[in-house]
């Protein structure tokens, strides 16, 4: 009931605005306010109640009295809302929808600053449409008629297409001395939705005498209108047992804060803008050098951290798709379980953090840190002061935090490669035309590379280190063994240069993982798999579980030198703990980063700055940049080259000199092993020149050609249709998934007789894996069918078929990578407008 009457109260205020609006405040008579309110008001709002209700919930909150049942008195307390507290609800922006001001900040939608006594000052406030779909500002008002507010652009219906943004004026002319405080309140429709709604904002303006100003406080340093309320007092939650421990270690290396600069959005309205100027867009606007590394990549990465937090803050709770979230005791532990009812929640990793208020709870908020994560539900682990009250189903508002560990690294090995010295390895001069390099002849542990000579050449360059400082780059299109051939390379300095010690890098856990099973025949005791405490342990393979800082259910990071081993294992990100322990520049003789284009290049160097000893040291880089790219959420830190990896910035400075790379330095791999030529055919003519040569056994490359569901025999590959809602997302498309559930039938039970493990389901989204990994439970026999997003597939590959997911607008690399990662057939369900995709791919 009480819910109710506030509907029937906002709606009421709501009436007051549109009466105070069409200059009709005065009106007493009740007849006619009905008219109105029947006639007028309601035809142009969500309002269904009737003027009763109306009446009915703002007398029961004092704000309305009626006299003799027929005439109506609007009480002056109807003006004065709650501005000290006003929810959040209220001042969040919504729907896409994000307001901001260029020389302000929000705190908890309330900007604040000081005035000239009879001097007009103005608020530019900036309203940008993140969204997908065209948005309309169809009114905006100052409410409670503050005399010395006024609006100085006052519009109506204004459109604001999708990632663009309209400005509207404040002005603001003192006459007496004093605080005054107006209430912004504008109203927005998207094109398909009903009804419209609101975002609030407040504009507290202080009119000083000289002396008073040099007395007050600033009132300018305020925070994000998302930072929690400073009245709120926030009860800390229970660690994971190994997070509390290291939490407690000593770090012999300090890591900052870094955090995002306050006047970020300053430069962002500076780069949309052309009429405004911020020093800083000259650095992000000029190449990567040494004078300007730091500096120009500290700003990407500030600009990159603020739309994550963007993007984080979406999924909080309340939200378009639930509108609270409820908590279980776990029954085994002093842990609550949070489900996700709507599938909408960003990616959690053990370690995380989020805070909760229970619904209607105003002063307290509780962190809770993440013990595990499943399908759509995540342990959580509180402090005693949400323990004592909480009650199974109880009703809670979510806030999602960004886990800022890994821009802090990144921030501190951009100061670290230029403090330390790598400015050789990570701007080598360009090769000159080198005299003929003395190479080793070298015993191979895998025969085969004997007859590839490409990949054996560049085992031999490693070996010699050719290209030293700078970076020895391994260009391996997709099948063509550059994972093998870093594998050789390994062996063989292990082997001629014993006293060496190797970090092995990759982007992901399950690139790394691939490289150590690998290594494990030659290698196994001189290997050391170094896992993040984040990891969970259910996700090692228990090949290399002996092999790695597994110790119980925990994983321990190696404390001094003497902990490791010759060839150390781990992500780049994980890599970053080195620095962080103190281990010495220079330990490390070796660097590998397998899969490097993914990489950006902040993260790229997280295991050479403060590591590598630039003149001893010898850096190896594979990958291919004509596929996966690395993932940029920014727009504007991708265009000013966030999205550009080490490995792509040095195949630059290496191009090809009469028409051959200089074997010096890098080395292209040209035998392709995997894919029939059908698949190979459009990749190599658009990405790689014609030159990769067709390879795969013939006898399984051709296994599965003559599938009796194929369109064309001998043409493997199939293209699948699947139309879906112009507005829905590919990640909740359950016809695709319904689809890719029919080609894996066929595969398994049709004559063909497929395996499940020959099997792969490639999909975009990490969300999009897990529907697909749900349904592929209701079917049986397909235990060992591998289904993941691309990165995940990074160095594998499945002998016979790939199943593919794709979103029609996927990039050119993702949709290439995904079309060769398979040997033989390939099924794609894509939405029609797939020959789109087909036509930007250059």
């Amino acid at each position: 009931m009480k819910k109710l009457l506030r509907e029937y109260r906002d709606f009421g205020l709501e009436f007051y605005v549109y009466l105070e609006e069409t200059r009709r405040s005065s009106l007493r008579d009740r007849p006619t306010l009905n008219d109105i309110y029947r006639n007028e008001f309601r035809q142009n709002s969500r309002s269904g109640f009737p003027f009763s209700a109306i009446l009915y919930g703002l007398s029961r909150f004092g704000q309305v009295r009626v006299k003799h049942g027929s005439t109506v008195i609007f009480l002056k307390k109807i003006c004065k809302l709650n501005w000290s507290q006003p929810t959040r609800v209220d001042i969040a922006d919504k729907n896409g929808i994000e307001i901001f001001s260029p020389d302000h900040r929000f705190k908890d939608g309330k900007i604040s600053f000081r005035a000239d006594r009879n001097t007009e000052h103005t608020v530019q406030l900036y309203i940008e449409n993140t969204g997908l779909e065209t948005a309309w500002l169809m009114d905006h008002s100052l409410l409670c008629g503050v005399a010395h507010f006024s609006l100085g652009n006052q519009h109506h219906s204004l459109d604001i297409a999708p990632k663009s943004h309209i400005n509207i004026v404040v002005k603001y002319i003192p006459s007496k001395r004093g605080v005054e405080t107006a209430m912004l309140a504008l109203e927005f429709k998207l094109r398909n939705s009903f009804p419209s709604f609101y975002i609030v904002r407040f504009i507290e303006a202080e009119c000083l005498t000289t002396t008073g100003a040099e007395d007050t406080p600033n009132l300018l340093r305020s925070h994000p209108s998302w930072t929690p309320p400073i009245k709120f007092t926030i009860f800390d939650g229970q660690l994971p047992e190994e997070f509390l421990k290291e939490k407690k270690q000593t770090k012999k290396v300090q890591l900052l804060n870094y955090e995002v600069e306050d006047n970020i959005n300053n430069l962002i309205l500076a780069l949309k803008n052309s009429a405004i100027y911020d020093q800083r867009q000259t650095t992000l606007q000029s190449p990567l050098s040494i004078s300007n590394y730091t500096e120009k990549l500290r700003l990407l990465l500030h600009l990159e951290e603020h739309q994550v937090e963007r993007d984080v803050r979406k999924f909080n709770i309340p939200n378009d798709d639930q509108q609270e979230a409820t908590m279980e005791r776990d029954q085994v532990s002093e842990l609550l379980v949070l489900k996700f009812t709507s599938g909408n929640f960003p990616v959690l990793e053990r370690g995380d953090q989020l805070l909760v208020s229970p619904v209607g709870e105003r002063k307290n908020k509780y962190r809770g840190y993440v013990h595990t994560v499943q399908h759509e539900s995540v342990t959580l682990g509180f402090g005693k002061e949400l323990l004592d009250i909480f009650v199974n189903s109880m009703k809670f508002h979510i806030e999602f935090m960004v886990n800022r560990l890994n821009f802090r690294t990144m921030h501190r090995a951009i100061e670290l490669a230029m403090k330390s010295g790598l400015g050789p390895v990570l701007f080598p001069e360009a090769p000159p035309s080198s005299a003929p390099l003395t190479l080793p002849d070298l015993k191979l542990f895998d025969k085969k590379l004997e007859k590839n000579p490409e990949q054996y050449r560049a085992v031999q360059h490693i070996v010699a280190g050719s290209s030293k400082p700078a970076p020895y780059v391994v260009f391996g299109p997709p099948g063509t063994g550059k994972t093998v051939t870093l594998v050789e390379a390994i062996k063989q300095i292990i082997h001629c240069q014993p006293h060496s010690c190797i970090l092995v890098c990759a982007h992901t856990n399950k690139a790394v993982d691939t490289l150590c099973e690998s290594l494990l025949q030659d290698v196994g005791p001189q290997l050391l798999r170094i896992y993040a405490k984040s990891h969970s342990p259910q996700d090692v393979p228990n090949n290399l579980k002996n092999c790695s800082n597994l110790v119980g259910n925990y994983f321990e990071f190696p404390e001094d030198i003497q902990d490791l081993k010759s060839v150390n294992a781990t992500t780049l990100l994980t890599s970053s703990r080195f620095v962080t322990q103190g281990f010495p520049t220079g330990h490390f003789t070796h660097v590998f980063v397998d899969e490097a284009g993914y990489a950006s290049e902040a993260t790229c160097i997280l295991p050479l700055a403060g590591l590598l000893h630039s003149h001893t040291g010898q850096v190896v880089l594979a990958g291919d940049h004509k596929q996966l790219e690395p993932i940029v959420r920014s727009p504007w830190a991708r265009k000013f080259g966030m999205g550009l990896s080490l490995l792509e910035r040095l195949m630059t400075l290496y191009q090809k000199t009469n028409v051959i790379f200089d074997n010096n330095f890098v080395i292209k791999l040209l035998r392709n092993f995997r894919s029939h030529p059908a698949i190979l055919e459009i990749p190599n003519k658009l990405f790689y020149n014609n030159e990769l040569l067709a390879r795969a056994d013939e006898y399984e490359r051709n296994s599965c050609c003559f599938f009796e569901f194929l369109p064309q025999k001998n043409f493997p590959v199939i293209f699948h249709e699947v139309v879906n809602k112009s507005s829905g997302l590919s990640c909740f498309n359950t016809a695709e998934v319904d689809e890719l559930m029919g080609y894996v039938r066929k595969l398994i039970n049709g004559k063909s007789n497929v395996s499940p493990e020959d099997i792969g389901i490639i999909a975009p989204y990490w969300k999009q894996v897990k529907n697909i990994s749900m349904a592929l439970k209701k079917y049986p026999n397909t235990g060992g069918l591998k289904v993941g997003t691309v990165e995940q597939f990074q160095g594998q590959e499945r002998s016979d078929p790939g199943v593919h997911s794709q979103q029609p607008y996927a990039e050119p690399e993702v949709v290439q990578y995904c079309c060769k990662q398979s040997q033989s057939p390939a099924d794609h369900c894509w939405k029609p407008d797939f020959r789109t995709t087909v036509g930007t791919v250059h």
